[in-house]
């Protein structure tokens, strides 16, 4: 019959198997040097709040695992304890001495004052390679949280298969080797107040009040 519209019948298991494909959520994966970060804010005089820092990856990009990678030091368990109670999933990497037995003769006055600080490295960089090839079929986007131009093979890997999402450096200091990828730069200093560390005061400490008179 004409003028008559036609009625239009789907698959009702198609159509929501196309929407599932559609709105299928991204992974996004964080992978943090905490050495090149932690010491690098360090030097600006001021401290991440490592709670507010993950709070700030998931609100800001989405982040639903976070690896931070860090030198292990067996008097610091309780902070890789705090940090993984914090949301980090902690790669620990083995640390070595980095002091180098020297005479008296030949320290300074200032290495001597410091002369019972432990110089420890970690030599993070190929352990958070190793975890970002390792985890790549799992993730959509990689964010990169160094800035460590020891990671520039693996930024310009991840750039050419499409799942470079960001390079999150400490400061303007980052290596000259990200340059090319300054679109994907963003400098965690510049969000000083939102991720700062800061003590909140103890009621106890208080002055007590003056009665009214």
């Amino acid at each position: 019959m004409q003028g008559k519209k036609r009625r239009k019948f789907y698959d009702k298991n198609v159509i929501v198997e196309t929407n599932m494909r559609r709105k299928k959520p991204q992974n996004v994966y964080a992978f943090i040097d905490n050495q090149n970060l932690n010491a690098t804010i360090q030097n600006l005089g001021w401290k991440i709040d490592w709670r507010k820092f993950r709070k700030f990856l998931s609100d800001k990009y989405k982040v639903n695992q976070a690896f931070m990678f860090i030198g292990y030091v067996p008097e610091f368990e309780d902070m890789y304890e705090y940090l993984h109670d914090a949301g980090f999933n902690i790669v620990l990497k083995q640390t070595y001495d980095m002091t180098k037995p020297r005479s008296d003769e030949e320290k300074s006055e200032e290495e001597k004052a410091a002369e019972k600080e432990r110089h420890i490295k970690g030599n993070v960089d190929t352990e958070l390679v190793l975890w970002a090839m390792k985890e790549l079929p799992n993730y959509s986007k990689a964010i990169l949280v160094s800035g460590d131009g020891d990671f520039y093979s693996l930024v310009e890997y991840l750039e050419e298969q499409g799942k470079l999402a960001k390079i999150l450096t400490p400061s303007w200091q980052y290596s000259g080797l990200f340059n090319r990828f300054e679109s994907y730069i963003v400098r965690i200093d510049k969000c000083r107040h939102e991720l700062e560390y800061r003590k909140r005061p103890n009621p106890h400490n208080q002055p007590a009040k003056k009665p009214q008179e």
